[in-house]
Formats: structure tokens, C-alpha cells, sequence
């Protein structure tokens, strides 16, 4: 009986393949504990409808990834910060800081946990930052800390 496995199976599959397994497995162990589900045409028809929905996003992520490697990559960003005596700051310019500057000037959502900076940021200067927006799509741009 070929069946659509909703879930990864030890010994079987991973979720969406379609496999050919015998009747009584399918029917007393996958099907009952709605694991897998026939593979009707209806089935099949839905899994397709899935697989395209997900591409679909994924392309659309990728897409959105470019336009935001286009708008930051070369760019200087300008944040303020407060320093003690030597132009030590207090504390220091993380991801976080750098994601609400790109929000602000640039009006673009950036995950703090995909912006990269080669050393800590601790004092005044400027210094490459490096955003991992999707998988190969990498903006490089430069972040200016002065005095507030």
C-alpha cells in the first residue's frame, strides 16, 4: 500500500515521502497512529499543493533578503552611544542596537541574531558588520559609533 508519511519514521521515511510499506503496517501502525495517510489522488494532490506553498515562501523570503542586501550593503550606519574617559563605551553595541538602527533609518526588519560583527564594539570608531539575511544572500556594511 503506498502511503504519504505525515511525520519522520525511524526505518521508513521523513515527512511528505510517499512509500510503498505493507498493507497491515499501514493500516494497524501508521494509519491508526496518524502517521501516514493513504496515498490517494486527493492526498497527493494536497501533499503537491504543500510542497508548492513552501517554495513559494521560501522564494519570497529570498526575495525580500535581496531587496534588504541591496538597501544595506556599502552603507554607513550612525549610532550614538555614551563613553567614559578614553572613549570607552558603557556597556557595548551589540546585534540589538545595530537591528533598531537598520529599523530606523532604513525602515527593514534585521534578526539581531543575524547581524555579525568581526570584534565587540566597545569604543568609538567604525567598524564591518556582516547580516546573514537567508542562505547565501550576506549584506556587508560599516557601523560608525560616535559620542551622544
Amino acid at each position: 500500500m503506498k502511503v504519504i508519511l505525515l511525520q519522520d519514521i525511524a526505518g521508513t521515511g521523513k515527512k511528505g515521502e510517499i512509500k510503498e510499506v505493507k498493507d497491515s503496517y499501514a493500516r494497524n501502525c501508521l494509519i491508526k497512529k496518524k502517521l501516514a495517510v493513504e496515498a490517494t489522488n486527493e492526498a497527493l494532490n494536497h501533499l503537491e499543493g504543500q510542497k508548492a506553498s513552501a517554495q513559494h515562501k521560501l522564494d519570497v523570503e529570498e526575495a525580500n533578503a535581496k531587496k534588504i542586501k541591496a538597501a544595506l550593503d556599502g552603507k554607513t550606519l550612525n549610532i550614538t552611544a555614551k563613553a567614559g574617559q578614553g572613549g570607552k563605551l558603557f556597556g557595548s553595541v551589540t546585534g540589538k542596537d545595530i537591528s533598531a538602527v537598520i529599523k530606523t533609518q532604513l525602515g527593514f526588519d534585521v534578526d539581531k541574531r543575524k547581524i555579525s560583527t568581526k570584534t565587540d564594539i566597545k569604543n568609538y570608531g567604525t567598524y564591518e558588520v556582516e547580516a546573514r539575511l537567508f542562505t547565501g544572500v550576506t549584506a556587508k556594511f560599516t557601523v560608525s559609533v560616535s559620542e551622544s
